[in-house]
């Protein structure tokens, strides 16, 4: 079915409410590559088992930690095979600490359709409020890009790079990822096959199965907050990026950081692959 923009834009999508678990909260960390010295009292701090602390990027697991199958990308207005879709974008702004565990809601709207002729974007922006007192815990702005679904005469849509400092970064981190890091962050909810079957990452034009950008995206931010900000979890107000190219489970990242004010724009790339992009338009809001 093509995208019907009179249907899809600004349509309200049902109420997700859920909770979670401080085991729920250790494991996604153990995802993003947290405590793997088990000496480094920091990292241990991400696992704790009454009271870890959490990165707010797991903000992106929370509401579909527990599910079993693949994702489908059927809201109103719109039904799209899974295999043409990849993330674009996605930013997470904690409005507070987020919880070791809790029950919350979710409520979402389809924000933005972008038409790039050959290509759809689709961009969703949710507001998650902790069931305790109704106030806002996150809120949630992410984008896919769905190859072949353009050409329903929709805006194109601005862009949204950010200008580098013209010098040299203030900060490189080097942040290596497992070989069966996909596997392991699978755990977290994203049952999509095309990190976990060889077969569908084949037809999805792939010569093996790729890392979760959404794993990337909270590697990334676990290694900027470890190493700047002192893992203090509770300094990261927002944390945005786009999704510039892919990642193999087992490659390491070369991430620069620049001083800019109270943010650090940050660029990712892939040092196996002569610094092929990965992360790019980053950007740490610190709080």
């Amino acid at each position: 079915m093509p995208i019907d923009p009179s249907v899809a834009l600004g349509a309200q999508l049902p109420e997700v409410s859920f909770s979670w678990t401080p085991s729920d909260v250790a494991l996604y960390h153990l995802a993003v590559g947290a405590a793997a010295d088990p000496l480094d009292t920091t990292g241990l701090a991400y696992v704790d088992d009454a009271k870890p602390k959490v990165l707010p990027t797991f903000a992106t697991v929370a509401a579909t930690f527990h599910a079993t199958e693949a994702p489908r990308v059927s809201f109103p207005g719109i039904d799209i095979d899974l295999a043409k879709v990849v993330h674009g974008s996605q930013q997470i702004t904690a409005h507070r600490p987020l919880p070791p565990g809790g029950t919350a809601t979710t409520r979402t709207r389809i924000a933005e359709l972008q038409d790039k002729g050959s290509a759809a974007v689709i961009v969703q922006e949710s507001v998650t409020t902790s069931d305790d007192d109704a106030e806002p815990l996150w809120t949630a702005r992410s984008s896919i890009f769905a190859k072949g679904e353009g050409g329903f005469g929709g805006e194109r849509g601005t862009s949204s790079k950010i200008a580098y400092p013209d010098r040299e970064p203030d900060h490189r981190i080097v942040v290596p990822t497992l070989p069966q890091q996909a596997l392991l962050y699978r755990l977290c909810g994203d049952r999509n096959p095309l990190h976990s079957d060889p077969e569908f990452a084949s037809r999805a034009g792939f010569p093996r199965p790729i890392l979760h950008g959404l794993c990337s995206y909270g590697t990334v931010c676990r290694a900027v907050t470890d190493e700047l900000l002192g893992g203090d979890v509770s300094a990261v107000a927002d944390f945005a990026t786009t999704f510039a190219g892919i990642v193999f489970p087992g490659e390491t990242l070369n991430v620069n950081a620049w001083e800019d004010d109270d943010r650090l724009l940050i660029t990712t790339t892939v040092a196996d692959r002569d610094d092929a992009p990965a992360l790019q338009n980053v950007v740490l809001t610190r709080r």
